[in-house]
């Protein structure tokens, strides 16, 4: 039976494949943090209006078919011409969205993103023991920083994005906001993920180096964390 919605396959620089945050503060913590700054359910979906930007860079999957085809936003992009399905031991010298990542992704990746392109892996978070990831040894493997999903299945939900709020993230990251909006336009709840993670996409775009991104990113965990405490205490 497939899972219901699809996920890409990546962990925050910090955490383990689990998605235990090993700094930063406690994990468990994460979306009680968040849920200050955001509602807690999701919105209703906006009209769809596609967006027109050429899509000049390769966006490409590996789909294991673990998720429900009205759902996956892989499924969706691949269906529209924006995203291609390959093959798993087909050669991509890309970036990869991955837990098989010893860094986050960063400006610094742009000319990789330029040149090579971006991979994701579209299946379900439910599912990550069945998934080969020894045998995904192509392309230059990359950890997403913490970001929120806003996609209807893990709406609020830190690090669950699916494919394509993972995808709109790392080129948005790495320079490309005109084809991640692109992206996002596809879905009617798209413009929300950019307005939810504002703070957050944008402070990465602007550091330089995958080191600053995960200094950048832990900072701004203790400092969300110390806010969410001292709203505990009546301290603010």
């Amino acid at each position: 039976q497939r899972a219901q919605a699809c996920s890409f396959l990546a962990a925050s620089p910090q955490m383990g494949k689990s998605g235990r945050q090993k700094s930063a503060g406690d994990p468990s913590s994460a979306s009680s943090i968040f849920t200050f700054a955001s509602p807690t359910s999701p919105p209703p979906p906006t009209p769809l209006v596609p967006g027109r930007s050429k899509i000049d860079i390769p966006l490409r999957m590996w789909d294991f078919l673990q998720c429900d085809p009205k759902r996956c936003t892989g499924q969706r992009l691949a269906r529209r011409g924006l995203m291609q399905a390959m093959a798993l031991k087909q050669p991509f010298k890309g970036l990869v969205l991955s837990p098989n990542g010893k860094k986050s992704v960063s400006p610094e990746d742009g000319p990789i993103l330029a040149s090579s392109g971006l991979s994701v892996i579209d299946c379900s978070w439910a599912r990550l023991d069945e998934i080969p990831f020894a045998q995904m040894k192509s392309g230059e493997h990359r950890l997403l920083p913490f970001l929120v999903a806003v996609n209807p299945v893990n709406y609020g939900k830190p690090s669950k994005l699916s494919c394509a709020e993972a995808a709109a993230a790392t080129l948005f990251i790495c320079g490309r906001q005109d084809i991640a909006r692109r992206v996002m336009s596809e879905f009617g709840w798209g413009e929300e993920f950019f307005k939810v993670n504002a703070e957050l996409l944008d402070m990465y775009a602007a550091c330089a180096d995958s080191a600053e991104v995960v200094e950048k990113q832990n900072e701004w965990l203790l400092k969300v964390e110390k806010e969410a405490e001292d709203r505990k205490l009546g301290n603010c």
